[in-house]
């Protein structure tokens, strides 16, 4: 499996051989940075925002997912489970859909703009283990970097990579990631273009972050 990250809560996962692609929360050129292009064949929103939802920037003719249910496409089981936008349970933003996805005997958690501070217990058993947690961690519109720790602490991934930070170019004012990073008790890391990554490849690890670049 190969990931890369567009910035915000936009990334590329592509199953091992490079034939199917994956693109989540693809977002409008209006919040400053480049939208995400070319041929998909799975999109996943998260919920109907303008950051997240610009589906029409992908070509060729993705399956869309833009809500709970159990689907499967292509080989691949998808899950998305409700959740919310805010901490009044929806009242504020809407809803926010928690897609688990099985690929390449991996299983990522993309937790869309996740507002409430902590998973409920039903939201945990439905999600299960997880290797690869997808978590925003800029604050003001989701769950801020303290938060996003403890969140992390419920899931107990193998990696975690954060995401819905402030980035150059991006116009929406966000966190940076430098905050998740004190809360996790590391320093800066080195960020990373691309993660190719195999089950066996992450045996070893427990709840390590890794920092992508667009």
């Amino acid at each position: 499996m190969t990931i890369s990250w567009y910035g915000h809560s936009c990334f590329k996962i592509t199953n091992q051989g490079g034939h199917l692609t994956i693109i989540t929360d693809p977002f409008d050129k209006s919040i400053g940075l480049t939208p995400p292009r070319g041929n998909a064949d799975i999109v996943v929103v998260s919920h109907g925002h303008y950051d997240h939802n610009n589906i029409k920037a992908i070509s060729g003719a993705p399956f869309i997912i833009d809500g709970p249910g159990e689907y499967e496409i292509k080989g691949v089981s998808i899950k998305g489970l409700v959740g919310f936008h805010d901490q009044k349970q929806g009242e504020e933003r809407g809803l926010d859909t928690i897609y688990l996805i099985e690929l390449d005997d991996l299983r990522i958690c993309h937790l869309g703009d996740l507002g409430q501070p902590r998973l409920t217990d039903e939201q945990i058993e439905e999600i299960g283990e997880v290797d690869i947690l997808l978590i925003p961690v800029g604050g003001v519109y989701t769950i801020d970097a303290r938060q996003a720790v403890e969140i992390a602490e419920q899931l107990e991934p193998s990696l975690i990579i954060p995401m819905h930070y402030k980035i150059p170019g991006l116009k929406i004012g966000l966190d940076s990631a430098d905050k998740f990073l004190k809360e996790m008790g590391i320093g800066k890391k080195p960020a990373v273009e691309k993660l190719t990554l195999k089950k066996k490849d992450l045996a070893d690890k427990e709840m390590e972050v890794v920092v992508m670049k667009i």
